[in-house]
């Protein structure tokens, strides 16, 4: 007697307002975690998404989960900004304005950090794909702005993220990102041939 096999279902794709709710979520919280840290309330992250802490808690089921997906959600949207910013800017521009969205990433970076430092089993599946994103958008960048002639062929990417996580460790005070924007015009400027 032959046994019979049953096709797994492919997984359903969320619905539409399931996608908006958790996106919803994740800008909320961002804000959240910016303004009052990690041990932010999920009830007043819940309350002003403008979801249930149902609908939040489905989506998340743990602090650790939001943290991770909030923290994942900044890598992606540097993944992302790196390719609209390649297809609609001048090379040394697109590699610029990318580097104002990295400090925005570090900032979020410092805020949820910590807690992703303290969950159990550490956070190193989650740095290791936001380390391979870092080095392959500002490679790409890097690489397009060299090929036009806007920087010079002995710029090391890497060495602009080093510089640029130097002045947001090093600077003083909450006001570190406004310098390291002032700081990015003077690393193209500097890199140029």
């Amino acid at each position: 007697m032959m046994k019979k096999f049953t096709a797994t279902p492919a997984p359903r794709k969320p619905r539409a307002d399931a996608q908006r709710n958790r996106q919803r979520i994740l800008e909320v919280a961002k804000a959240v975690f910016t303004r009052r840290g990690a041990e932010a309330s999920l009830d007043e992250i819940a309350k002003l998404a403008e979801v249930g802490p149902g609908t939040l808690y489905r989506h998340f089921p743990t602090r650790d989960d939001l943290l991770v997906a909030v923290y994942r959600s900044e890598v992606e949207r540097l993944g992302e900004v790196q390719r609209k910013f390649s297809a609609e800017l001048p090379p040394a521009e697109a590699l610029r304005q990318w580097l104002l969205v990295f400090i925005d990433y570090l900032q979020t970076k410092k805020l949820v950090g910590p807690a992703l430092n303290a969950m159990v089993g550490g956070p190193s599946q989650v740095y290791e794909h936001s380390s391979n994103v870092l080095t392959e958008t500002t490679t790409t960048l890097a690489a397009n702005a060299i090929a036009s002639g806007d920087l010079s062929k002995d710029v090391d990417p890497m060495d602009m993220l080093r510089a640029i996580y130097g002045v947001s460790t090093a600077a003083a005070g909450d006001d570190w990102p406004v310098k390291a924007r002032r700081f990015v015009d003077v690393l193209i400027s500097g890199s140029r041939p």
